[in-house]
């Protein structure tokens, strides 16, 4: 098949038509669920050294079905409408998906933040939020940003603090965006959020018999191998966690420099040192460096995660990718035309909208906490602790023998914000993922993991949309 070229945009919505075919709506209000509602392209003068620079920037609120709005900003070179566009879309399809309460929306500066000092960045980042707030496109009911690539906990406090300084006491005024750092109303668990949901979606979805043996391959995660293409946020905790918690084996890494490999397997986080001391995954102890940052991809393995970029496996590249499973970490890195061959390849694709759900659930979370004003666990971690203690107290007493101190610990414990975080987004995974697979099932019209995670979507919005009495 030839490698098509497909703008991102125009790739989210190929995938949508196809999903969209296969319900029973008008084509009226699957035309209001397809589009962008609201697309703010501004350009603003930033003071950097003794010159002037023009900077270029996007904020795109997809759906408004529900508010507020939430999708990350990016930082990068390369940011245009196009791909924010395309992102905002996709974040209403996700939050659709795992049962969050929100909007899709989207952010992006048209800007590489390697070349520029952290104040230049706090001055950019900041005049870009007045932006927002002069537009009336951030807030904790409107539009609630988070970080996405080339941004994180920095710049959202940045952004709080400048929607402060604008503000007048609004009480929720620190939900206005979610990443926050820890000890500025942010939540525990966030930074780790989007690799840990990859995770538990590959986790659970490995789980069933009945799939892996089409796939050739026995329940669970334990032993399996694992390639992963990107070593930033996302693929970094998606492959340590992978490793520490599911025993998987990482024989294959890719980055901007290059990828290597090992059928030994990598250790991850020997890999993360050994790239902040040298600046690079290439020369990695007992692994050998391949011949191009793509050669990864298309080793043999159980699974292949990619964490980086839009379009990383495409028509010229998919005859060639030997996985079993493909978990999209990354936002669209699988074409249509691609996905088309990958899925003749009896390939099991886990679509991006649901895989990489992970930060706008934990975001979610975070948001709630802004609006209840109150930590998680605070109110019942003790009594719980407490309520514990008499039960074990009780079982030692009836049966005569003592429960070791290691194991007492372990049963008494109260939950901390971290456990009540990683369960909530454990659980979230596990049913969104039978949500998904169900329609599959059931939907004879649906083929794929990725057109029934589009139905699912599609069909609560649609009914979002029918009860709010917008149709006809």
């Amino acid at each position: 098949m030839s490698n098509k070229h497909y703008s991102f945009i125009q790739g989210v919505e190929n995938y949508f038509d196809k999903a969209a075919a296969a319900t029973n709506h008008p084509e009226g209000l699957l035309a209001q669920i397809k589009a962008c509602n609201s697309i703010y392209k501004m350009q603003f003068p930033v003071k950097i050294g003794k010159e002037y620079q023009v900077i270029e920037a996007y904020r795109v609120q997809h759906s408004q079905h529900r508010l507020p709005t939430k999708g990350g900003i990016r930082y990068a070179p390369n940011v245009n409408q196009d791909e924010v566009m395309a992102l905002a879309s996709l974040m209403s399809f996700k939050c659709a998906i795992v049962d969050v309460p929100f909007g899709g929306a989207k952010g992006g500066v048209k800007i590489d933040p390697r070349a520029y000092t952290t104040a230049q960045l706090q001055k950019i980042t900041r005049r870009y939020a007045t932006e927002l707030i002069r537009k009336n496109f951030i807030g904790p009911g409107i539009d609630v940003p988070a970080p996405d690539y080339g941004t994180g906990s920095r710049e959202m406090a940045w952004i709080l603090d400048t929607y402060l300084a604008f503000g007048k006491g609004e009480i929720d005024a620190v939900g206005c965006v979610t990443g926050k750092p820890v000890n500025l109303n942010g939540i525990r668990g966030r930074t780790e959020a989007t690799g840990r949901g990859v995770f538990y979606a590959l986790q659970e979805a490995m789980s069933i018999k009945e799939d892996m043996k089409v796939l050739g391959l026995t329940p669970g995660t334990q032993g399996k191998t694992m390639v992963i293409q990107g070593m930033g946020n996302v693929g970094s905790y998606t492959g340590t966690i992978s490793q520490d918690e599911g025993g998987f084996k990482i024989i294959g890494v890719a980055e901007y420099e290059g990828s290597i490999h090992s059928e030994n397997g990598i250790d991850m986080h020997a890999l993360l040192k050994h790239r902040k001391k040298t600046g690079s995954i290439l020369d990695f102890l007992g692994a050998k460096n391949l011949a191009s940052r793509e050669a990864a991809l298309e080793l043999e393995c159980d699974v292949l995660v990619p964490a980086a970029l839009e379009h990383q496996i495409h028509g010229g590249n998919a005859k060639n990718i030997k996985a079993k499973i493909i978990a999209e970490a990354a936002n669209g890195p699988i074409t249509p035309d691609a996905e088309e061959v990958l899925l003749k390849k009896g390939i099991l694709v886990i679509p991006d909208m649901y895989a990489n759900a992970g930060g706008v659930t934990v975001s979610y979370f975070e948001w709630l906490k802004n609006l209840s004003h109150m930590r998680f666990g605070r109110m019942e971690k003790r009594f719980d602790q407490q309520t514990y203690e008499s039960i074990v107290g009780l079982v030692e007493k009836t049966t005569g023998k003592k429960i070791g101190i290691k194991e007492r610990s372990m049963i008494t414990r109260g939950a901390d914000e971290i456990d009540l975080v990683r369960s909530g987004l454990q659980e979230t995974m596990i049913t969104s993922y039978h949500g998904i697979r169900g329609i599959l099932k059931r939907n004879k019209k649906v083929n794929d993991m990725r057109s029934a995670a589009f139905v699912n979507a599609i069909e609560k919005i649609a009914s979002d949309y029918i009860s709010l009495g917008i149709f006809p």
